[in-house]
C-alpha cells in the first residue's frame, strides 16, 4: 500500500518530532508500505530516510512554488521525485497517491493537507480512506471543529478519522488498516 504522511518542515535530527518521523517510516517501510512525502526536509525527510534506510520506496512530491520561496530540491532519501508545478497541484497529488494518509504535528501547510484530504473524501473524489492524526493536538482541534460544525460536516466523515498518540500507535493502527 501507498501511505502519505503529512508534516512540518521546521523539524530537524535531534528534534523529538524528527526522531518520532524517522521511526515511522521505519515501522511503515516493515510492513511493506511505499512512502510519500512532500519530499522536503524536516518530518519530510525523516519519514523518508527511515522508510528508505529499511528498503521501502519513497517518493517525494515537490513543486516549483515552493523551490521559488525555499530552494534546496527534495531530501536525500527521496528514491523518486514527482515534481509538480504548483502547490495547490503537490497537494492533489500527496492526496491521491496515497491508500493511507497520516499527518504528524506541523503548521498550517500540515492542517491544509489533512483538511483537503477530508474533503477530498466528504465529496467523493477520492475514495474514502483513513486519515490517522498524530499527537494531541489534531484530537482536540478536530473534535472542537467537529463538535461546532456538526451541521455543516457531512455524515459519516468522522468515521475515517483515527488518532493516535505516537509514530508507534499511527504504525500499528496503519497496519490494522491494511488488513481490511
Amino acid at each position: 500500500m501507498i501511505v502519505t504522511v503529512f508534516g512540518s518542515a521546521n523539524a530537524r535530527p535531534g528534534d523529538a518530532l524528527y526522531e518520532s518521523a524517522y521511526t515511522l517510516g521505519g515501522l511503515l517501510a516493515q510492513q511493506g508500505h511505499s512512502l510519500v512525502t512532500g519530499g522536503y526536509g524536516g518530518t519530510m525527510e525523516a519519514v523518508s530516510r527511515g522508510a528508505s534506510e529499511k528498503g521501502a520506496a519513497t517518493i517525494g512530491v515537490t513543486c516549483a512554488e515552493i523551490e521559488k520561496f525555499r530552494p534546496g530540491g527534495a531530501n536525500a532519501w527521496v528514491a523518486v521525485e514527482f515534481p509538480t508545478e504548483s502547490l495547490t497541484g503537490r497537494l492533489e497529488q500527496l492526496t491521491r497517491m496515497a491508500d493511507i494518509c497520516i499527518a504528524l504535528p506541523g503548521g498550517v501547510g500540515t492542517l491544509c493537507e489533512a483538511a483537503l484530504t477530508l474533503n477530498l473524501m466528504a465529496i467523493g473524489a477520492i475514495k474514502a480512506r483513513v486519515l490517522i492524526l498524530v499527537g494531541p493536538a489534531w484530537k482536540e482541534s478536530f473534535e472542537l471543529f467537529f463538535s461546532v460544525s456538526r451541521d455543516f460536516i457531512n455524515n459519516g466523515l468522522a468515521e475515517h478519522l483515527r488518532f493516535a498518540q505516537d509514530a508507534a500507535e499511527a504504525a500499528r493502527m496503519a497496519a490494522t488498516f491494511t488488513d481490511k
